[in-house]
């Protein structure tokens, strides 16, 4: 008898599987299985002790069934023995598919942690959605106001706004730290979207079944033989069958497609985070697009990423909507939505709920990064940006929200198709957006077009943070060298600040990157931006003086700061921001990955990373301190503290009030604002009467000039000829 090959076994109609010759031999015939199975039995009996619960020969099943579900099984163990014996044997244990395994029921675990861009994909649901939008109320847009007044009213970057109070420069060097951080490992992530994006172009998504050489034993596809989903009416069949493959369900941990092509494929990851390997040359590649993608959005500053915006912004609304519409029509949908607004009450009186509510808030609005001053640096001086911050905020928090429905639909439906709960599939991170939503994608109706328009999706979100990272830190380095050549050549600094962030972002494509990288992620850019944020409301509010800065909103908005701006400013949102702070500390666990604890020399290093943001503070108010006039650290420590002179609007037009300049009474910089157009009005008819009038004294110069006779002698009018 011919034995059946993979492709008339395993593929789904209308698509070939290639040979693996890795994964060989071909499974046995049902005679051989059945010899293995009884040897298997005699081996385990003659070893008393060994194996727990349960085995196939204590079940209630007909002696045609065991046979046939081993061989169905692909030879999976039916002890502990022989499942450490099937687990450490090599690949070719199985055939060059393990996709027959959907066809029995199971539990398909999905973890991963946090990071990166996955941060605007946090679950915001349940007991996280009270706290989120405390946060949002009460830190978030007055923050976010705050910053936007910063840069817009001095019309500098995150470096040079700090002429406000020098002592406390650091603070912008902090952002800059900051900023480099999340730079070199978020283009990580969306070059990982690239790749993704890039794979996607195919009539079948690799991560779709179990049949691929990098699939270990333990892969249980999603989508079944032919293309069918997972039903449990085939597992209905006998009881005995159920119970046998519920077994070895739990005695051995599944994984779907999707988990394995991430982990397996896409990262190769390493088993320690000291053991670099070999660098991932297709993800390196997707780096490099990366980066050359930002450095062309950015190469004419921000009147080119200005343009790009428009798009960047935009385009992920209608893929949302596309697939919002596409996920509500699904089976199952409803369940995941009831999960996503379920509270969870038990939940709220948890630090971590509250300090990931101050994260998600801090990444989604770009508190503290520096790229808020730094863009409203760039807006006319009188802009309305108090009504900026507060659609920006809304939009933003709706947005996660309308998120959330797009994404637990499509993971209700996913549940519905696996018959688990949604919480065992629901994730978060790179687990959410490589993990999870890839594997539900599958499940759709030309599944390539929907993978490829949330990919996409995921690119253009990134890169829309990457290009207010970028030029944050190219404008910060522009604003504080400030030489001819600098600013004339800022497209060289663009160059060599995206050259620089892509070298750096070269270990985080080796097998042991998605290590780094959740370490840079949890560490260098997490409590250090609550700390940035919270002393730069006390250099504002408290060092500078709350109503000197309220005068200056007021004169450069036309209007001073709401009431309920100026309390968050100066107490509540100090307040809640230190105690977010402490209960954190408090709270402190160490970081894993999955089973993986990290090593203490790792911890270190991520300490470091999170303090080398924070430390610029203290540091530069040392030496700005110690480089201040005075007799003794009192006086100096108060001329550090104090404003620089050039403090204030950029333009001379705009320094009115105590920012005019000394001059004259009819100097037009030093008269009240509703006068200045009359005034240089005045100004230019008088330039013009002057200009005339030079001009027709030089013509009666020029007539009283000397005259040249044809002799060469000089006659004048004014002396007359001597000859005469």
């Amino acid at each position: 008898m011919k034995e059946p090959t993979v492709a008339s076994r395993e593929a789904p109609l209308g698509h070939s599987v290639k040979s693996c010759p890795s994964r060989t031999p071909l499974p046995l015939p049902p005679q051989t299985r059945m010899e293995q199975f009884q040897e298997s039995q005699r081996r385990r009996m003659k070893t008393p002790g060994e194996g727990t619960g349960a085995t196939r020969s204590s079940l209630s099943s007909p002696a045609w069934a065991m046979p046939w579900a081993w061989a169905m099984s692909g030879g999976f163990p039916t002890s502990a023995t022989e499942t450490e014996e099937f687990v450490a044997a090599p690949r070719n244990r199985l055939s060059c598919t393990c996709s027959d395994l959907s066809a029995h029921p199971g539990e398909v675990a999905l973890t991963d942690e946090c990071v990166g861009l996955a941060h605007a994909y946090l679950g915001v649901r349940g007991a996280f959605m009270l706290p989120y939008i405390i946060m949002l109320v009460f830190c978030g847009i007055p923050l976010f106001f705050l910053e936007l007044t910063f840069g817009q009213f001095a019309s500098l970057g995150c470096l040079g706004v700090w002429k406000i109070s020098p002592m406390f420069k650091g603070v912008g060097y902090g952002m800059m730290v900051v900023s480099t951080y999340i730079g070199i490992y978020y283009n990580v992530v969306i070059c990982i979207a690239f790749y993704y994006f890039f794979m996607s172009m195919t009539n079948l998504l690799p991560w779709t079944y179990c049949n691929n050489p990098w699939n270990t034993p333990d892969c249980s596809g999603v989508v079944g033989p032919g293309g069918n989903r997972l039903n449990v009416s085939f597992a209905n069949a006998t009881t005995s069958l159920v119970a046998g493959v519920a077994e070895v369900v739990n005695r051995t941990k599944r994984t779907s497609p999707s988990e394995e092509y991430w982990k397996h494929y896409v990262l190769n990851i390493s088993d320690d985070i000291g053991n670099f390997g070999e660098v991932r040359l297709p993800i390196l590649g997707c780096l490099a697009i990366s980066w050359f993608v930002v450095f062309l959005c950015l190469i004419k500053g921000v009147k080119s990423s200005g343009k790009v915006v428009y798009f960047t912004a935009t385009f992920p609304y209608v893929v949302l909507t596309i697939l919002f519409i596409r996920g509500i029509t699904l089976d199952g949908a409803i369940n995941g939505i009831k999960y996503y607004l379920t509270p969870q009450w038990q939940k709220v009186l948890d630090a971590k709920v509250w300090g990931d509510a101050a994260s998600q808030i801090f990444y989604s609005l770009g508190c503290a990064w520096g790229g808020l001053i730094t863009m409203a640096s760039y807006n006319k001086f009188h802009n309305n940006c108090y009504r900026d911050s507060i659609i920006i905020s809304i939009t933003n928090c709706a947005t996660s929200v309308y998120a959330g429905f797009v994404i637990f639909s499509i993971l209700g439906f996913m549940a519905h198709n696996l018959n688990v709960p949604v919480s065992e599939v629901a994730d978060h991170g790179p687990g959410l957006a490589f993990v999870a939503y890839p594997e539900a994608l599958t499940l759709l109706p030309i599944s390539p077009l929907w993978s490829l328009l949330f990919f996409f999706m995921l690119i253009l979100l990134g890169l829309g943070t990457q290009f207010c990272l970028l030029e944050t830190l190219v404008t910060a380095i522009v604003d504080e060298i400030g030489t001819d050549w600098i600013i004339r050549n800022k497209t060289v600094v663009t160059l060599s600040v995206a050259v620089i962030g892509f070298l750096l972002g070269v270990p985080l494509t080796t097998r042991a990157g998605i290590y780094w990288l959740l370490l840079m992620d949890n560490y260098a850019a997490s409590f250090s931006l609550v700390v940035i944020s919270c002393i730069m409301c006390i250099c504002l509010m408290y060092v500078y003086g709350h109503t000197k800065y309220f005068k200056d909103v007021e004169m450069m908005l036309g209007f001073p700061p709401p009431l309920f701006f100026k309390v968050c400013w100066r107490f509540i949102s100090p307040l809640i921001i230190s105690f977010i702070l402490i209960f954190t500390v408090i709270q402190y666990k160490p970081i894993t990955y999955n089973d993986y604890v990290y090593p203490g020399w790792s911890l270190g290093v991520g300490f470091c990373m999170a303090m080398s943001s924070v430390i610029c503070i203290p540091v530069y108010a040392l030496y700005k301190i110690s480089r201040s006039p005075g007799a003794t650290f009192r006086e100096r420590f108060k001329f550090a503290c104090q404003p620089d002179p050039s403090w204030g609007p950029a333009l001379l037009e705009h320094r009115i009030g105590r920012y005019a300049p000394i001059a004259s009474e009819d100097t037009v910089e030093s008269r009240p604002l509703r006068e200045k157009a009359e005034l240089k009005e005045e100004l230019k008819e008088e330039r013009k009467e002057e200009l005339k009038e030079e001009e027709e004294k030089e013509r009666r110069d020029e007539i009283s000039l000397t005259i040249q006779g044809s002799n060469g002698s000089t006659n004048t009018q004014n002396s007359p000829n001597p000859s005469a």
